[in-house]
């Protein structure tokens, strides 16, 4: 078997030496579902994760635009179409200057998986730019969005492919490409989800993924008799996931500790509250400004320059900032330190020796693809809603996002399920995200 897996990662690598976060990526996949793969006749012999591996199609193009100076500027934007047997293309994009094609299809490979783990009819794809809206005034970042759009817009549409946010695109920018798409097409589709309330946005859609990872982590939780109340939550970054992980954290009778971003992280040993919290969201949404700001407001906190929140001893703890943040040094230092639960909210923020700690220390540890599911599944109730014409309630959608979440769970255990009685959360999202996309894609033939 390992001779197996090392062919077909030395086939993939030959096509993909030099992007080592898509190739990360595959390896994760292959070392669980080859295997499964090999035992199961269905699916021996067909090829079919090579297929999986390659785009459908890779879409790369120019995005010029004028800044504020009335200088010209130039970066380059990107759409990933990954796969779409199981339904039109779906995926976010992401605004940073690290924005390359490597991270793009690691991303999309992932979306793959994690669409397919929500049971909605939803394929995979990623997108994206290295502009960073950072810094950038809301007219620059107007005019690169609508740039961005002019090209996009020809490769995308409602029963086609489907964009969201991501890092660096939040509702202003949805807003601004979503217009510039109105303008062009000379139609009001669902093209875009984030979308505002009064546009055809969905309630709950700012803040499924971090409601989603909590959830989650309820879920695995239970499975041990446990719940959030009352533990201690250490949670890296402090953008839309990380302040809705925090929130229903909070909700659900947790003691957050922690939050971070590029500058470092602030440790409030009290914990932070709602009105901790609101600050927070103020700080980062509108102000537009660096976290250890938190520390003037609440001078009991610490700020930690250039650290990771991972020494602060905690019982769950939810990396929700961005890929390989957290290492096999971290993972040892949060076991030493009592953590028995990790919810990724980031997508694959854990590196592979960081995984294999958890797994042979018995975290529950949930790999992003199934346990940040929750932002494109509102995304998939977001596109239900656009197609009726209609706007379910909060709680709806609320109650919708839990039974997901909580069918995720239910198909990581019916495939990670281990002989001692534990459970393999990366085994299992991989090989159920696996079925149902590569059933879809032995029913469609070669294509």
């Amino acid at each position: 078997m390992e001779q197996i897996i090392n062919s077909f990662l030395e086939e993939v690598n030959s096509r993909n030496a030099h992007e080592p976060e898509f190739m990360q990526a595959v390896t994760e996949v292959a070392q669980t579902v080859l295997p499964y793969i090999v035992a199961n006749d269905i699916y021996h012999g067909k090829n079919i994760l090579m297929r999986m591996v390659e785009p459908e199609r890779v879409v790369m193009f120019r995005v010029p635009w004028v800044d504020d100076s009335g200088e010209i500027q130039v970066n380059r934007g990107y759409r990933i179409e990954m796969n779409s047997a199981i339904g039109p293309y779906k995926g976010g994009l992401r605004f940073h200057e690290s924005v390359n094609l490597s991270i793009l299809k690691f991303l999309a490979f992932e979306q793959v998986f994690k669409n397919a783990l929500t049971t909605l009819p939803m394929g995979g794809g990623k997108g994206g730019a290295d502009f960073n809206p950072k810094g950038k005034s809301d007219a620059e970042v107007m005019r690169f969005c609508q740039s961005f759009m002019t090209e996009l817009f020809r490769h995308i549409g409602p029963n086609r492919d489907i964009p969201a946010g991501d890092i660096g695109v939040g509702g202003r920018e949805i807003g601004y490409m979503f217009g510039q798409y109105k303008r062009l097409k000379n139609e009001f589709t669902g093209v875009l989800t984030g979308k505002g309330i009064s546009w055809g946005g969905s309630l709950i859609r700012p803040e499924a993924t971090g409601y989603g990872a909590v959830y989650f982590a309820q879920n695995m939780l239970q499975t041990r008799a446990e719940s959030f109340e009352g533990k201690k939550v250490v949670i890296s970054g402090a953008g839309n996931v990380a302040q809705y992980a925090a929130e229903k954290a909070i909700q659900l009778g947790a003691t957050v500790l922690t939050l971070s971003d590029s500058s470092g992280f602030i440790h409030d040993p009290e914990g932070l509250d709602d009105e901790k919290l609101a600050y927070v969201m103020t700080l980062k949404n509108v102000k537009r400004q660096r976290i250890h700001e938190y520390v003037k407001q609440y001078p009991k906190a610490t700020f930690h320059k250039g650290e990771k929140p991972w020494s602060v001893p905690c019982d769950i703890a939810m990396p929700c900032a961005t890929q390989n943040e957290l290492d096999e040094k971290d993972a040892k230092t949060l076991v030493s330190n009592g953590c028995y639960c990790i919810s990724e909210g980031a997508n694959m923020p854990s590196t592979p020796k960081a995984i294999s700690h958890l797994h042979a220390n018995k975290v529950l540890y949930a790999p992003g693809k199934a346990s940040n599911a929750g932002g494109v599944a509102v995304s998939g109730l977001e596109m239900a809603q656009n197609s009726l014409r209609y706007n379910w309630t909060r709680d709806e959608v609320d109650q919708r996002l839990q039974d997901i979440m909580k069918d995720i769970h239910k198909a990581c255990v019916s495939y990670g399920a281990q002989d001692d009685g534990s459970i393999n959360y990366e085994k299992g999202a991989n090989i159920a995200g696996f079925v149902k996309v590569a059933d879809a894609m032995l029913a469609q033939g070669v294509v």
